[in-house]
This record gives C-alpha cells, sequence and structure tokens, in this order.
C-alpha cells in the first residue's frame, strides 16, 4: 500500500478586494496592479457607493479601495454603511491629493485607512495586507495634512468634546505619550525606537489605548486625538 503523502505547506487564503471608483481606467490600474500581487485577489469593481454597498453585502470582501467622489451615494457614505452593515470588510480609501480634506471625514465614516492614488503599487499592496490583517494604514502625507487643517474638523457638539475628554484623562501619562506619537503617523516599531522601549511593550500601550478611547483601532484613536485638540 502507498504511503499518504501530506502536504506541509499551510494553504494561505488570498486576501479579498472590491474595487470602488467611478472611473473604469482608474479601477483597470488597481486590479493590474493587485492582481500582479502573490496572495491578493481582486472579486469585484463598483463605480459608485451604492454598488459598493452592494458588493460587500454580497462578496464580503476583506477589503475595499474606495473612491471618495462617486455619483450617488459617495465613498464617505458607502464607508459609513459598510462598516456598520459588513464588520469583516476594512475599507481603504484611496483618493487624489487636491481632495484631502475628506480623509478626516473617511477615517470617521469608519475607514481602516488613507492613502493618496500616487502611492507606488508596491505601496498600495503592502497596505491592503496591512488593512486586512486588522491593522490601520494612514500615509504620512495625509498625517501632517490632518496636523495641519485639525482645526476646521472639530466637533461642533461641545458635550461629545467633553465625553472625549473624558476618554483621553483615563489615560496613563505614557499612554497619553503613545496616542501622541500615533497621531503624528508613527508605527509601533518606531515608537519602540523613540521610546527606546520594546515593541510588545507598544503594543500593549496601544491595546490599553483603544480600550480606554473605546475604538476600533489606531486610526480611530488618532481621529480621537484629533477631535479633543491634543495635537494642537
Amino acid at each position: 500500500m502507498a504511503d499518504t503523502v501530506v502536504s506541509s505547506h499551510e494553504v494561505t487564503a488570498p486576501v479579498t478586494v472590491v474595487l470602488a471608483d467611478d472611473q473604469a481606467l482608474m479601477r483597470m490600474g488597481f486590479r493590474m496592479v493587485l492582481e500582479a500581487q502573490d496572495g491578493i485577489e481582486v472579486v469585484g469593481e463598483a463605480a459608485d457607493g451604492a454598488s459598493a454597498l452592494a458588493q460587500a453585502r454580497a462578496l464580503r470582501p476583506d477589503v475595499i479601495l474606495m473612491d471618495v467622489r462617486m455619483p450617488g451615494m459617495n465613498g464617505i457614505e458607502a464607508t459609513e454603511a459598510i462598516t456598520a452593515q459588513c464588520p469583516g470588510t476594512r475599507v481603504l480609501i484611496l483618493t487624489t491629493f487636491d481632495l484631502d480634506e475628506y480623509a478626516f471625514a473617511g477615517l470617521r465614516a469608519g475607514a481602516s485607512g488613507f492613502l493618496l492614488k500616487d502611492t507606488r503599487p508596491a505601496e498600495l499592496a503592502e497596505a491592503v495586507r496591512t488593512v486586512a490583517s486588522g491593522e490601520a494604514v494612514v500615509s504620512p502625507r495625509v498625517t501632517q495634512r490632518m496636523l495641519e487643517m485639525f482645526a476646521s474638523h472639530l466637533p461642533q457638539d461641545g458635550q461629545e468634546a467633553v465625553v472625549q475628554d473624558e476618554r483621553i484623562a483615563a489615560l496613563t501619562p505614557r499612554e497619553h505619550e503613545i496616542l501622541v506619537l500615533m497621531a503624528q503617523g508613527m508605527s509601533n516599531a518606531e515608537i519602540a525606537e523613540h521610546l527606546v522601549v520594546s515593541a510588545t511593550t507598544v503594543k500593549s500601550h496601544v491595546g490599553n489605548v483603544l480600550a480606554k478611547l473605546d475604538v476600533r483601532d489606531r486610526v480611530q484613536a488618532v481621529v480621537v486625538a484629533y477631535e479633543t485638540g491634543l495635537m494642537a
């Protein structure tokens, strides 16, 4: 009797992606970039926000690359609906630099990342993988622009600000310091190097920050930092 051979290689499912952009050529370009990468599969396309939401419901992709300005339901509205209705799907917003005023709105709507459309192919693919893994991605340039723009996006509801200030006040001095560094766009590794501590220690502190702020990920924590005026 022949021996049964069992492969020791673990089969990893590809990261599934839906492309949402009202320009067909843009979708084609993103598809070509992503499908040239190992472990990424484009499973659908949408030309507007409503179609993106429908694709998210039907296909349950890992990631949706979301344009902001689309006819009908725009990318911000679609992001808010998708993150509410399809919790397993992460949204990565891509837009042109002259639309960076939408970065804050997109992140508040629940996006897990925000990149510019001129991002290099390798960086785009890495961002898709990062977001699919549950982490967050924000372009350093977008982070800088948010620092410059935060004042115009402070909450209008005074009570909301008070509640969020109380959440900030609950942080320890170290957690407060780490939140500021996160809001400056630093990764865990960069924070660890800056503070001369281990990456494991930073990860633990970041987890505590997210829990105390009652937010889903580090992007939402950064939003809170901007909203409360912490980055003034």
